[in-house]
C-alpha cells in the first residue's frame, strides 16, 4: 500500500511539473508572438515614417487635396490603427528620451527653469513603449513661475522607467539620435 501511495505521489508531482512546464512555455510563447508582432509593425511603420512626413508638409503647404488627400488620410488611418502615437508639441516640457533638441534658447530671467519645447521641427512617433523616431525640435528655457504648476510638478518627478529599446532603433537607451543639444 506505501508502494502504491508513493507513486500516486510520484506520478501526482510529476504531472504537477509538466503542467506548470506547459503554463511557463505557453506564456513564454504568447510573449514571443506579441514581440514578433511589435516588431513586425515597427519594421513596416518606420518605412512609412517620411512617406507621413510629405503628407504633413503637402497638408501645411495647401497642396494636400482631393483624391491624394483621402489616400493620406487612408495611410494615416492603417498606421494609427496600427498603434502610431505622433508626439512633440509646443509648450510640452522637453524630455531628452523622446526628444531631440537641435537648437536652445536660454531664459531671459534668472532662477530656477524649466525646458519646454518651442518649435517642433520634426515630430517624433512611438508605437508601444517603443520610439521609433525622437521629434526634432528647438526648445527654450522658461521661468518656473510662468510655467503651470502641474508642468512644473511633471517636471521635478522622475522620468517613467523606459524598457531598453533595441540598438540603433532611437529609443532610449540605443545609439541612435538622442543628444539633446
Amino acid at each position: 500500500m506505501e508502494k502504491l501511495t508513493a507513486e500516486v505521489a510520484e506520478r501526482t508531482a510529476d504531472l504537477q511539473r509538466v503542467s506548470a512546464e506547459y503554463a511557463n512555455y505557453r506564456r513564454r510563447a504568447d510573449r514571443d508572438r506579441e514581440s514578433t508582432l511589435l516588431s513586425a509593425k515597427v519594421s513596416f511603420v518606420s518605412d512609412l515614417l517620411t512617406v507621413l512626413d510629405d503628407f504633413e508638409r503637402a497638408e501645411q503647404h495647401g497642396d494636400l487635396t482631393g483624391a491624394f488627400k483621402s489616400a493620406a488620410d487612408k495611410v494615416v488611418g492603417v498606421v494609427n490603427k496600427l498603434g502610431l502615437e505622433p508626439f512633440g508639441a509646443e509648450d510640452e516640457l522637453f524630455d531628452p528620451s523622446l526628444h531631440e533638441a537641435v537648437q536652445h534658447e536660454p531664459a531671459e530671467a534668472s532662477g530656477p527653469t524649466v525646458t519646454m519645447l518651442s518649435t517642433v521641427l520634426r515630430r517624433g512617433y512611438r508605437i508601444s513603449d517603443r520610439v521609433l523616431r525622437p521629434a526634432m525640435v528647438t526648445v527654450r528655457d522658461r521661468a518656473e513661475n510662468d510655467v503651470a504648476p502641474e508642468v512644473v510638478a511633471e517636471a521635478a518627478e522622475p522620468p517613467p522607467a523606459h524598457p531598453a529599446a533595441e540598438p540603433g532603433d532611437g529609443g532610449p537607451g540605443s545609439d541612435g539620435p538622442q543628444d539633446p543639444a
